[in-house]
């Protein structure tokens, strides 16, 4: 039996993980990489394997990164089952078209460009339509149900506390005469949660593949970084500002509205500051998925289940409004009273915030909040690491507004409870294979298991594949050198393009006029500047067409 890491190997995007037993092949997720250009290229090539050959797929939860490229999967001739919670089937639905609508959005904006440029037009990775087709494919299981998917090969899905309806995978795979027990955590939640279960405990396993987001880091508790964003709140707006959080629209955006809708409801002595401010979910995606929620009350804890037992109101509150049009959401940045705007993507890569980003990034009275992890290479990476300009929708933005990071909010377990999950084995696994998470954070967390727990785990750091039976590697592929390669072009070209947009800058600068007064000696050194420019360029235009 062997196993190879096709995503979230060389970054924490992309989660993809192939089984081979003498009887099938199976996955465990199949997610879009996200992030810099060079890692969404990955998208576009080959799978690794054939998809025609995958006999089924066991999705652990309806996050992108896990679930983005099952449409490519069966465009391309998989023809099995998935298997899933049904919160996860329901809202990897909507998750999956809204996906491709960007897909065929990009490739409309693309193809302008390219038809100006005279270059070939592309395709969008899928669409809608397709990424609808997709529905059919799931089938539901419900924690806790041992069912036996495949001949030799049996499944149970545990709560693993991270969105609505995301699993801890157990897997008992029967060859000849030998079973071998895989856990896969899938993504690990924390503890003491607003709304959903700690995860689940897992007493043994033969093979652990185990996430480790936050695997260099402890991050305050959720309750630290719900005060930390109402002083927040309250600090903004009594400047005038706005507060601008890019979420996730699925677990982190209604978990925010919980949180808001508790603290309405127990403080009455805020009430009349709080009446003024109007909050706005402005992601038809996380509407959509925030309905789900609703009508799937049995994944929550048992404290948010009698909330709802009793009637109470729900993700619902008097100053809570969905917009769901493109006039709606503009008109947010033309309304000028304080406000609190949560809108997707959550790591401000695309959707509609990245014009709340736009119009706030540049006012010091605002507030920018991020409330989850930011991918390497993602434009909230590039805000929260304190960059002072930002490409954003093809402009040059500075960075004036106050910017924070509230990592309690987070969906993911730190580093101090992904320790305590591991500790939950009654005797260490054979192999603990290390996967989602930057290079950093698996290796720093790899020696934090051995000098605790006394563990060796593995660190998967590129495309490789493993052979249980001989717990060695067989197989690598150079895709990290193809994405550095890559990265490191991307960079000269955003550098080259913010030349580009500063020397457009200096054109139009009401200094730089034909005026016989302007001094002989400045016109000397821009004159002798430009031919240095001129030259350099040239010398470019050569390496590049060479």
């Amino acid at each position: 039996m062997k196993v190879k890491f096709l995503g979230a190997a060389i970054s924490v995007t992309g989660s993809c993980h192939l089984i081979t037993t003498d009887k099938v092949k199976f996955l465990l997720d199949c997610g879009l990489f996200q992030g810099n250009e060079a890692l969404e290229e990955l998208n576009y090539q080959d799978l690794g394997f054939k998809p025609s050959e995958i006999d089924f797929m066991i999705l652990s939860h309806a996050h992108v990164d896990h679930c983005g490229r099952i449409p490519l999967l069966i465009k391309q001739g998989f023809k099995g089952k998935i298997y899933c919670t049904g919160a996860t089937a329901e809202i990897a639905d909507i998750m999956l078209q809204d996906s491709g609508n960007i897909h065929e959005m990009d490739a409309i904006w693309k193809n302008k460009r390219s038809r100006r440029s005279g270059r070939p037009q592309v395709k969008p990775l899928y669409t809608q339509v397709e990424a609808a087709a997709c529905a059919r494919y799931f089938n539901s299981i419900s924690y806790g149900e041992l069912i036996e998917i495949s001949p030799g090969v049996t499944v149970k899905l545990n709560d693993a506390g991270h969105i609505l309806g995301a699993a801890i995978i157990e897997l008992w795979i029967n060859e000849g005469e030998k079973v071998t027990k895989i856990v896969y955590s899938g993504d690990i939640g924390d503890k003491n949660q607003l709304m959903l279960n700690e995860p689940t405990l897992i007493k043994e396993a033969d093979y652990l593949i185990m996430e480790t987001t936050y695997g260099d880091r402890a991050h305050e508790t959720h309750a630290q970084s719900s005060r930390r964003f109402m002083d927040i709140i309250f600090k903004t707006i009594n400047r005038g500002g706005t507060i601008v959080v890019p979420s996730f629209a699925l677990g982190r955006t209604q978990e925010l509205i919980r949180d808001l809708e508790l603290f309405y409801e127990s403080h009455e002595k805020h009430r009349k500051s709080l009446d003024k401010v109007m909050v706005y979910i402005d992601s038809p995606l996380a509407t959509d998925a925030t309905e789900i929620f609703r009508t799937n009350s049995q994944y929550f804890n048992e404290k948010t289940r009698d909330c709802i037992s009793r009637g109470d109101e729900f993700l619902n509150f008097r100053n809570l409004k969905f917009t769901r049009s493109i006039d709606q959401s503009k008109q947010l940045n033309h309304n000028l009273s304080p406000k609190i705007i949560i809108s997707s993507s959550g790591m401000a890569d695309a959707g509609r915030v990245q014009h709340h980003l736009k119009h706030n990034l540049w006012k010091s009275k605002n507030s920018i909040v991020f409330v989850g992890y930011q991918a390497e290479g993602t434009l909230g990476r590039s805000i929260i690491r304190g960059d002072k300009f930002v490409r954003l929708l093809r402009e040059r933005v500075s960075v004036h507004a106050e910017i924070y990071s509230l990592e309690g909010f987070s969906a993911h377990a730190d580093k101090d409870y992904l320790l305590e999950w591991l500790s939950g084995f009654q005797d260490p696994p054979k192999k603990i294979f290390l996967v989602h998470g930057d290079e950093g954070a698996k290796k720093s967390f790899a020696n934090t298991v051995k000098n605790i727990l006394g563990y060796n785990c593995t660190v998967v750091e590129e495309v490789s594949e493993y052979d249980f039976d001989d717990e060695e590697k067989v197989c690598i592929d150079d895709v990290r050198n193809r994405v550095d390669t890559k990265s490191q072009l991307i960079k000269i070209k955003d550098n080259l393009e913010d030349m580009h947009d500063d020397l457009d800058a200096l054109l139009h600068n009401e200094n730089l006029v034909i005026d016989e007064t302007f001094p002989q000696d400045k016109i000397e050194d821009i004159s002798n500047l430009t031919q240095d420019l001129e030259k350099t360029c040239l010398k470019l235009k050569s390496i590049i067409t060479d």
